[in-house]
């Protein structure tokens, strides 16, 4: 991995806020001598300089990969950082108290990107549990994220109440008065009126024209109107052919 000098010195010395900083006895790698250090730890990068108010760190400790663990040294309070293979460098650390010690071993075991993936997957855990309810997530299924949210008008369409039955239609408009006498009186079958004059045949469907709001719904109050001057005007033409045909026989020898 290749790192730019000038981009880690200056995110070393920057006024960024550090998880961890300092003095640490750092074991030398060829010498086996410990030798007093300032550390810094911003995010997964461990830097350490000579002293403190130095302006460019001496080196940097990439936390990725490794782990972080107490180990028996000359030192006390010594704890190492290990990484895996067989040629990696371990660096070995020693704090100045017990206190000091358990803050660095579990500020640098924290500090790589696995273990916040890992923090990440469980807080996503938890948040679908407590999504579903109930603790244990048994009530109820979780939202699927991949289902596409429901829109504004199907949010309204969900929460209006169901619409009532739509009543039977005479010349393509409906019929509001027919349909509350029919429900009131008994279904008649006889095919004949109350007069016992033949009724009429239903009259064709028509298209229904609709040339704005005031039209429409003056054509829906006149079926009922209409319907009762054909069944009076039905009634009078069958009266007076009924007398028609009185007239015919009585004039015949």
């Amino acid at each position: 991995m290749k790192l730019n000098e000038r981009s880690l010195a200056f995110y070393a010395t920057c006024d960024s806020p550090a998880d961890n900083c300092g003095f640490l006895y750092k074991r030398g790698e060829r010498h086996t001598a410990y030798h007093r250090r300032w550390f810094v730890l911003k995010g997964n990068m461990l830097f350490y300089f000579e002293e403190r108010d130095s302006r460019e760190p001496v080196g940097v400790i990439v936390l990725e990969g490794c782990n972080v663990e107490l180990c028996d040294s000359a030192e006390n309070f010594a704890f190492a950082i290990r990484f895996g293979g067989s040629k990696s460098r371990t660096y070995v650390l020693a704090a100045e108290s017990q206190e000091a010690m358990e803050s660095w071993v579990k500020s640098l075991s924290r500090a790589s990107f696995d273990y916040m993936r890992l923090v990440v997957r469980e807080l996503e855990k938890q948040l679908q549990e407590m999504s579903r309810g109930l603790p244990g997530g048994c009530s109820q299924d979780a939202p699927d994220p991949r289902k596409p949210k429901p829109s504004g008008l199907e949010q309204c369409r969900e929460r209006l109440p169901p619409l009532p039955a739509v009543p039977p239609k005479e010349n393509g408009c409906a019929v509001w008065n027919n349909v509350l006498e029919a429900e009131e009186r008994p279904p008649d079958t006889s095919g004949h009126d109350e007069e016992g004059a033949p009724r009429p045949p239903p009259l064709p469907p028509r298209r229904r024209v609709s040339n704005g709001s005031g039209t429409a719904s003056a054509v829906a109050q006149r079926p009922s109107t209409f319907c009762r001057l054909h069944e009076q005007y039905s009634r009078e033409v069958a009266r007076l052919r009924q007398d028609w045909q009185q007239k015919r026989r009585g004039s015949q020898p």
